[in-house]
């Protein structure tokens, strides 16, 4: 199994996974144009893929979902709170999964799990491969971490968490004290501390590669996330890669089985190898 990041931030996020008999998105938070671009980076046309699941109802999550597949044919899979919240689905062919609950489609079997943010309904995915009994989480847009979400990512052989903020940073940065609030709290974003923590609760001998997502272009950076987030990775003696996402570019693939290299090396830490 493959996973590909298309592109993760405020202003969109899309993450590929593809086996040699499937391929889904999880999001797809750009307009149908950009989305091909960056597909065909991962040497991916867009008609190949079955279908595309919306984490929550938030713009830079589904800007490019209803038109993506009114012209690719893809299904969405969605909570019903999600549906409710974007009425141009209307006529398309849509799953509509539990918070909390299971789906299968193409070779894929898809968890969600709820998690704690300002939106309707708003999910993480673990993705295993039926066929090769891999398994990717996609945990982002989320204020804290919940027990429930602690236990789903046990086991992973591919982690993508947001780090989103530096603490330091979101104080002294540009936002004024409201949206501070609302990004640091329960409802709001991880900072990268909390990623850190619960990136290296999760750690097994099978994980091979965490992936940080959703960064702040205000309010962190690549190198502060790996920082941050490696220092604690090395303490909790992780022996695979850690990578920072890009909001402009794609990264990957992402490998099972194997610390893989990044489309862009300059935001990847090694560790232990």
């Amino acid at each position: 199994m493959n996973l590909w990041i298309l592109g993760s931030g405020s202003s969109g996020n899309a993450v590929l996974v593809e086996t040699e008999r499937s391929r889904i998105l999880i999001d797809a938070g750009f307009a149908p144009r950009v989305l091909k671009q960056r597909l065909a980076r991962a040497g991916v046309a867009p008609e190949s893929i079955e279908a595309v699941i919306v984490t929550h109802e938030h713009t830079d999550h589904m800007k490019g979902v209803a038109a993506a597949a009114r012209k690719w044919g893809w299904t969405i899979v969605s909570t019903a709170g999600t549906r409710m919240m974007c009425p141009n689905w209307a006529g398309l062919r849509a799953i509509l999964t539990p918070r909390k609950g299971s789906v299968v489609v193409g070779d894929f079997h898809l968890e969600t799990v709820p998690v704690s943010h300002d939106a309707n309904e708003p999910i993480a995915v673990i993705v295993t491969s039926i066929g090769e009994g891999a398994r990717a989480g996609i945990v982002y847009d989320l204020g804290h971490v919940t027990e429930s979400v602690s236990r789903t990512l046990d086991k992973l052989d591919i982690l993508v968490i947001e780090a989103n903020h530096d603490e330091a940073m979101l104080r002294a940065g540009p936002y004024p004290p409201s949206l501070q609030r609302r990004i640091g709290g329960n409802f709001g974003h991880l900072s990268n501390r909390v990623a850190a923590q619960t990136a290296s609760q999760s750690i097994h001998s099978g994980l091979n590669n965490i992936v940080l997502a959703h960064l702040s272009e205000k309010c962190n950076n690549p190198r502060t996330a790996l920082n941050t987030v490696g220092d604690a990775l090395r303490r909790a003696r992780f022996k695979g890669r850690l990578t920072a996402s890009s909001q402009h570019n794609v990264v990957g693939p992402f490998c099972t089985g194997a610390t893989t290299a990044s489309i862009d090396a300059s935001v990847q830490l090694a560790l232990g190898i």
